[in-house]
């Protein structure tokens, strides 16, 4: 017992830091709540990276603490700090501003239970805890969009939550046992086993925006405050790629090729996201589209975790520089505006603020030498690794189609001649596009070091 409380630590810390930082609201002390939340995360962080190249796991199978879980630690740590400040900019001094950091602390704790998952149940557990603090999030600032926004999510969440958890019970029939390890013995009834694989996609679907479970996520972007539309772009993300990974390392293909499957649902949300992306001036509703076409990308390394050693490490580097591309990215839209015309002129007003930009959406590219490149390498890598060659090919031109789209708002930042741009970059946002330019310029440059 005492064993398997020390392997979920970095778990445990970042539970108890929520509730500390609800306490600080309840006291009305919202700047007790931030730095409960940022030292919580990072001390979650700290003890994760100690514990890095540790295989075990806790409390009889049903938590993995792996490279998966361990990495999921670090990534959402450093992502759920850079979004507080960029929450305590644009939300600071509003009437609930703590319980923002408290709901932070919790879908970060679910998105980390998700990474770790062994069991159905933590499964189950994880998408509840990230996806209800995600629709109070998203709620948030009371306007008529952020309300419309929220209910969709909320409606999206419960129903395929609930669909998840039904098919659930089919896993649990044939194979006997919550453990998710279980599926991986001979002899299930395949019509059973892909009846409950139908129901984590599409519980676990909705949580990363995956065509067809993704038509909340342009409203939610661009109804919540800016802020917490980059949380719920990264966090709840990569938590459930992560988990279904996990799934994935278990899941016996008898007589069905659930990778097949995935290759499927990967070419079309990359393809969807990319192509209606294309058509909108808000910048909001760019990034969301962009955000349903990156979870393609995150396909190629879950199709990927049982036949290439690439595999791990390209969910981790990729989920670094995504987090670390799209927080970045968001933080910028936050200081000059959700319009495309906002960005007009602004390499004339801010240079660094406008090359920034530029980094971030080629990252998402996947141009060299930079993150987001360094990223999709290895998860082409892996899909040619374990025969998706034809998945990597349209990976590739998807890609391509995303540099007309990201160029939609390069373009007028250089090009246009009347700078819209007039305030200065505050403190907090500035720290955070830093932070994020620096770690999508060195992961892509160092990224062995990360191998």
């Amino acid at each position: 017992m005492k064993q398997d409380l020390i392997h979920i630590l970095p778990q445990i810390i970042v539970l108890v830091t929520s509730m500390l930082a609800l306490v600080f609201e309840m006291l009305r002390k919202a700047t007790g709540s931030l730095w409960t939340l940022i030292l919580g995360l990072a001390a979650a962080a700290g003890v994760a990276i100690s514990k890095l190249g540790m295989i075990s796991t806790a409390f009889s199978d049903t938590f993995r603490v792996d490279h998966l879980s361990l990495w999921a630690a670090i990534i959402l740590a450093g992502a759920g700090i850079l979004c507080a400040l960029l929450m305590r900019q644009e939300l600071r001094n509003t009437g609930r501003e703590g319980t923002l950091y408290s709901l932070v602390g919790f879908s970060t704790l679910g998105s980390m239970i998700l990474a770790g998952a062994g069991d159905m149940m933590f499964l189950v557990l994880g998408v509840l805890i990230s996806g209800l603090t995600g629709f109070g999030l998203a709620a948030y600032s009371k306007t008529d969009k952020a309300t419309e926004g929220s209910i969709k999510y909320f409606i999206y969440g419960s129903v395929t939550g609930a669909v998840m958890l039904f098919m659930l019970t089919f896993w649990v029939g044939t194979s006997g046992s919550t453990l998710i390890s279980a599926l991986g013995q001979p002899g299930l009834e395949p019509v059973l086993v892909l009846l409950g694989f139908a129901g984590v996609i599409a519980g676990l679907g909705y949580s990363v925006s995956l065509f067809p479970f993704h038509f909340w996520t342009p409203d939610v972007f661009e109804g919540a405050p800016v802020s917490v539309a980059a949380f719920v772009s990264v966090t709840p993300k990569i938590g459930a790629f992560f988990a279904l990974a996990q799934v994935m390392r278990s899941l016996h293909p008898e007589g069905l090729d659930y990778n097949l499957i995935l290759a499927i649902l990967a070419v079309f949300s990359m393809t969807y996201g990319n192509v209606v992306a294309l058509w909108q001036k808000n910048v909001l509703r760019l990034m969301a589209y962009s955000t349903i076409a990156q979870a393609g990308y995150f396909l190629l390394g879950v199709i990927a975790i049982n036949g290439s050693t690439l595999a791990v490490s390209s969910l981790v580097v990729f989920s670094v520089a995504y987090a670390a591309m799209n927080i970045g990215a968001f933080a910028i839209i936050q200081q000059v505006g959700p319009q495309i015309l906002h960005f007009e002129g602004l390499a004339r007003k801010k240079p660094f603020m406008a090359v920034a930009m530029v980094v971030f959406l080629l990252s998402l590219v996947g141009m060299p030498p930079l993150a987001g490149f360094a990223g999709k390498f290895l998860l082409f890598g892996a899909a040619i690794d374990v025969g998706y060659s034809w998945l990597a090919i349209i990976a590739i031109l998807n890609s391509a189609i995303s540099l007309a789209v990201y160029l939609r708002i390069i373009n007028p930042m250089f090009f246009k001649k009347q700078p819209v741009y007039s305030t200065e970059p505050s403190i907090l946002i500035r720290w955070v596009f830093l932070s994020s330019f620096a770690v999508t310029v060195f992961v892509g440059i160092a990224v062995r070091y990360f191998l």
